[in-house]
């Protein structure tokens, strides 16, 4: 029964199907819950391996154009696949962020790990982001393992 009082803070032990329990930024006391079913396992039943095709260029170069003429092909061949496309995510994940050198480098930061889920979930994703800075693409290409990330410039 909640008196209005603060409740203690319960101390949080993680089940045999999670992780160590750790902090990671803000974040604390959070454990990586191990899914069911892994990449291996969706690569099987799919007939292909996931991976990230990382377009990249100058505003206008035709990385989004790229993208999605590679995406229409690979799908034609029965291959799941997704494209991130800038614009598109600054119209929701990343619609609190401008062009500052910062803002971009958070941009970036967001698409590899939302990149990094879509490997894990079995899909080819294609990203058109400008992505202007090496280190960004660099931490991007990091959060994977070798061989997932191809970077193409456009």
């Amino acid at each position: 029964m909640d008196n209005g009082e603060p409740r203690p803070p319960r101390s949080m032990t993680a089940s045999s199907s999670y992780g160590q329990l750790t902090n990671q930024g803000a974040s604390t006391n959070i454990a990586w819950h191990h899914a069911s079913v892994d990449r291996e396992a969706r690569a099987s039943q799919r007939g292909h391996r996931s991976a990230i095709l990382w377009f990249t260029g100058l505003s206008g170069a035709g990385k989004s154009t790229l993208a999605n003429a590679v995406n229409q092909a690979l799908f034609e061949r029965g291959l799941s696949t997704y494209v991130l496309d800038g614009d598109n995510i600054r119209h929701g994940l990343c619609k609190d962020l401008g062009f500052s050198d910062a803002d971009r480098e958070e941009n970036i930061r967001r698409i590899g790990e939302v990149s990094k889920l879509f490997l894990d979930a079995g899909t080819i994703v294609l990203t058109a982001f400008v992505s202007p800075f090496r280190a960004d693409r660099d931490k991007a290409r990091a959060l994977v393992a070798d061989g997932d990330f191809i970077e193409i410039f456009c």
